[in-house]
This record gives C-alpha cells, structure tokens and sequence, in this order.
C-alpha cells in the first residue's frame, strides 16, 4: 500500500476534500492529512503547534508534500497578513527543519512568493489594502518596469542611477518612496515580503543540504513586471548557480495536486502524455492571471507532474484543452469569449480534459458539447479520465493532471469515487461556477445555502442522467463567500 501524506495551504475545498476525493479513486493507496479544523481559513491561523505535533507522531510515509507557508505563517493568507518578525519566523523553522530530518522520507515542499493583487480588496491581504492595494500593485509594477528601461538605457550610457536601483531592489532595499501610498504602510508592505523572501532563500539552504527532494516556489497572480517577478529571478538566479531541485512556477492553490503527482510517478513511472489543444492557433495566448502561454503552462504542469510529453501515438493519456481565442473569459468579472463552437472529436484512447476557455468556471458550450458526443448522453468512463475548470488555468491542470496520474496508476481502481469525483467537479466548476453563482449574487448580498439548492436542482438531474446515477447533494460556504462553494454528495 502507498503512504503519502499532504499539509494543505488552508481548509478550503480545493485544498483539502479535494485531495480525499482523488485520493478515494484508488484503495491501494493511504493519505494522511492533519485534522481540517488545524488549518487556516480566511479570517484565522492555522493550529501550526498542532499540526506539527502530528507531523512529528506520523507514521512512516513514501511521501511527504507540504505547505511551508501554512507551518512557517499559519497558511497562505496569513503569509501576507502576519507580522511575526522574521527571527521568530526563523526559530519556528529551525524546529520545522528538525522534525523534517527525522522524517526520513521523499519531501515534496512548496511555498508562495507574495502575491500583489491589482484591487482595492482586503479580504485575503492586509487591512490597508481596501484603500491602497491598486496604488501598491501600480508602484510595484511601474518600479520594475522602469527599472528594466533605465538598466536598457544606462548599457546606452545614460541614466546610471536607474541601473544602481535596479541592482538594490534584487534584495528589496533602496525602494523609492511614493507620494500615493503613506510612508509607513509603504515600508509595512516592502519589510512583509523582505521577510518572506529571506524565509524562501532558507528553504533554498534546506534543499542544498539535501533535507527536501523537491522545492517549488509559486507565483500567483501573476503580471509581467512587479516586486514578486523581481524576487522569483533572484530566486531562480541562486537556483541555476547552485544547480538545485526547485524551480519558480506560476501557480498556487493546485500545487500540493501537482506533488501529489509527481510523488505517485515517482513511486510507478512517468505518465505519456500528449496534448490537443481545440484553438491551436491560439495556444501562444496568456491566461488570466498568468504571466507565461497556455501551452506554457500546459507543459510546465505535465513535466512538474512527473509526465512525460510524447506524441499522441506513444501516449498513454490525451490532454485536451479547451483554450480560448484573443483572450480568457471570465464571466464573474464580466470578461466575455468566443465560447467552444467547434465539430467536438472525441478520442479514441484514453482522455482528459483541462476547460480554460474561461477563469473561474466552464465553458457552458463546450461542456454541452461534450454530453452530446457520448450515445445516450451516457459517459464513456473507460476512457475518460476526467475535467476541470476550477478558476486558474494553473489550477485546472494541476488539479486534472493529478486526477489521471492517481487514476492510471491505481492498484485497486474505486470507479464510485471517480465517478463521485467527477461529479463534484462539474457540479462546481460547470454549474456552480459558470451559471449559478451570477444569479445568486442577484438574489442576495451573502451566499445562501437555499437559494443554491432551488437554483442547482435543474443541473443536479442533468447529472443524474448523463451519470447514471442517483445521488443526494448539499452545499455550504465555507469562507463565507460566493467564491468557493463545498459541494458534499451523499
């Protein structure tokens, strides 16, 4: 039986019963997770004692993936909210790294470069952000680039002030300072993430002294110029020095399902995959809050995966992506696309399907599409392997590709939990997502778990039909917001 133990970046959904529900779909395989309530939410701090209390007490595993930011901040949110100085960031670590040691196993580890989100929302930053963040987004992003054109312009032979600026904010020091933001939320926001960029070059240490196996450092909303671009090539330039098993990848949330992958080709082989994307003309296109192309990511993901990319003759599985044409839509935001309008082919062997026409739902079309192919709207489910549209492109195909790797490779295949699965991603990610969740927010202010049930009922037996399948369904909100919904199948 594999061992594999995970700690999540929080106790939402996705982080969490996501990783039981793909863990289900094979019996031969055991998973590990510390108990949902020691996790951080949005408003709270993960139970860091407690978590590494049942670190230390957990039996011998064949892998170990870990959230650092949860064990060094309290999980991801807290990671830019907290204001633990760093030397006492530092002295929680050298306990972490001690308990790490002593764990003798594969150690999967990640842990987050800041974000810098281009809003003036507070509800995942800190409590200035609901006046400044925009300001601060537009000062990190405008800094970088003007850096870039005066270190152009000074290799001219002008402008060598600009090159001395450029050179001092590789370690974030010397920052201008900017009349739209007050100087001591400037400084504030600046020493949050000269902090948790000196806590990423430790784990650096950690993995050149040999204590984790594999490192990812995650950029997360990302755009082409900023602070967190700045620091991710300072990281990536230590990492090609010292020839280290890490690398900096656009992503965030999918991260511990994209381990969790790699961890099970690594205890088995590496999967053959090959792509089709249904626009290839379009594949150079970047996604919503990426900084890198769909194809990009696409093989970014594979290959962080373990996957090995090959022809479609030589594969084992097909990915299919449903890519976009000129731009993502994203119809929370109001952000239209050309939906899917192609003659659908499905293929012959096995398959998978990344929906990234739109961010943060489906392409209602294409999904339409795709029950169609099948004879008597039933699925094929020997040879689909399974969809995702959950929000980032990043995050629908890490979250697939680890869904196909743990199915491919189960030694006792539990199809009810495939198909349970399955079910709860196109229960959120096409109805939910893509449909629901802009009439719900016409009907009220705060999510409501009983307008969500009248307005689901329509999708639910669709499902029921194109599954064959009877099943009980309840939803709930556990941030408390329309963002995220739990979908729980009875």
């Amino acid at each position: 039986m594999k061992k594999i133990a995970i700690i999540p970046i929080d106790n939402r959904p996705v982080c969490y019963t996501l990783i039981e529900q793909i863990a289900k779909i094979d019996d031969d395989l055991k998973l590990f997770l510390p108990d949902r309530t020691m996790l951080g939410g949005l408003d709270f701090e993960a139970d860091v004692d407690g978590i590494l209390s049942w670190l230390e007490n957990l039996e011998k595993v064949d892998a170990l993936i870990i959230s650092l930011d949860t064990l060094a901040y309290g999980g991801l949110i807290s990671s830019r909210r907290c204001d633990a100085p760093l030397e006492e960031i530092k002295d929680r670590l050298d306990k972490i790294k001690e308990i790490l040691i002593e764990k003798c196993t594969r150690i999967y580890a990640f842990s987050s470069i800041m974000r810098i989100s281009n809003n003036n929302v507070n509800e995942e930053e800190k409590e200035y952000w609901n006046e400044y963040g925009k300001n601060i987004f537009d000062y990190s992003y405008n800094f970088h680039k003007e850096s870039i054109e005066g270190l152009e312009a000074w290799n001219r032979g002008r402008l060598v002030e600009k090159k001395m600026s450029y050179l001092q904010t590789s370690n974030l020091s010397g920052l201008p300072e900017c009349s739209k933001i007050p100087q001591e939320i400037l400084e504030d926001y600046i020493n949050t993430r000269k902090r948790n960029f000196e806590v990423n070059k430790i784990y650096l240490d950690w993995i050149n002294d040999g204590i984790l196996d594999t490192l990812v450092f995650s950029k997360d909303d990302c755009a082409e110029f900023g602070l967190n671009v700045l620091e991710a090539r300072e990281l990536e330039k230590i990492i090609n020095e010292k020839n280290l098993p890490a690398l900096v990848k656009t992503g965030a949330d999918e991260i511990p399902l994209t381990l969790f992958a790699r961890a099970i080709s690594e205890l088995n082989r590496p999967l053959k995959v090959s792509t089709v994307f249904l626009e290839p003309k379009e594949k150079d296109l970047i996604s919503n809050y990426e900084d890198i192309s769909i194809e990009k990511s696409v093989i970014a993901q594979l290959e962080l995966s373990g996957c090995l990319i090959v022809e479609e003759d030589q594969s084992d599985v097909i990915l299919m992506v449903n890519n976009f044409e000129k731009r993502q839509g994203e119809i929370v935001m109001g952000v239209d696309t050309k939906p899917f309008s192609s003659n659908l082919k499905l293929p012959e062997k096995k398959f998978i399907v990344a929906d990234v026409r739109f961010a943060n739902g489906a392409d209602d079309e294409f999904v339409k599409c795709f029950f169609a192919k099948f004879p008597e709207m039933t699925i094929d489910f020997d040879k689909f392997y399974g969809y995702s549209a959950w929000n980032t492109s990043a995050n629908t195909l890490g979250s697939l590709i680890c869904v196909c790797v743990v199915r491919f490779f189960a030694e006792k295949y539990n199809e009810a939990a495939f198909k349970e699965l399955q079910l709860v991603r196109f229960l959120d990610d096409w109805a939910y997502q893509s449909k629901v969740r802009q009439a719900l927010k016409k009907l009220s202010n705060e999510p409501n778990s009983f307008h969500i049930k009248t307005l689901m009922l329509a999708f639910e037996n669709q499902l029921k039909e194109y599954f064959k399948m009877d099943f009980k369904v309840e939803y709930s909100f556990p941030w408390n917001r329309f963002f995220e919904v739990e979908v729980c199948l009875d």
